[in-house]
């Protein structure tokens, strides 16, 4: 009888360690998920602060504006993607070229990475996090 036991204590940790894992993955899912909340909604705000639209139109102007940073540009395209907007598409697709290099700046040049990610997503793309923060974004 001993050894039914045992496996049945086996199982039983096996179960905690699987449990205990699925939670952890999901607190960790959580607080990305915020955190890109959050820095959409900065994003957002800072661009409202500049220009006029709700946030898709105001991120939108930020990055037609060759008078920002590309830098603040490359933060724009990002936001615009978590969006997932499809008004954003053709501003999107008018500074995508398709050539992705290996190392990008970001303080120097459009992110043709961040293009592509943001034009997927404003495609219908899936963006499972925003379920999460999406309805806080304004």
């Amino acid at each position: 009888m001993k050894p039914n036991r045992d496996k049945k204590g086996l199982k039983t940790k096996w179960a905690y360690i699987l449990v205990a894992g699925v939670c952890t993955v999901f607190f960790f899912f959580l607080i990305t998920s915020l955190w890109i909340g959050y820095e959409v909604s900065s994003s957002c705000q800072n661009a409202r602060k500049l220009y006029a639209g709700d946030c898709v139109q105001a991120l939108t102007s930020l990055l037609e504006d060759e008078g920002q940073s590309y830098r603040s540009r490359n933060k724009a395209i990002w936001a615009l993607g978590q969006l997932g907007d499809s008004r954003a598409l053709s501003t999107l697709q008018k500074y995508y070229t398709g050539d992705i290099p290996d190392r990008e700046a970001l303080d120097e040049m459009i992110s043709q990475y961040e293009l592509q990610k943001a034009i997927a997503l404003t495609s219908g793309g899936t963006n499972i996090s925003a379920v999460i923060w999406k309805r806080f974004v304004r």
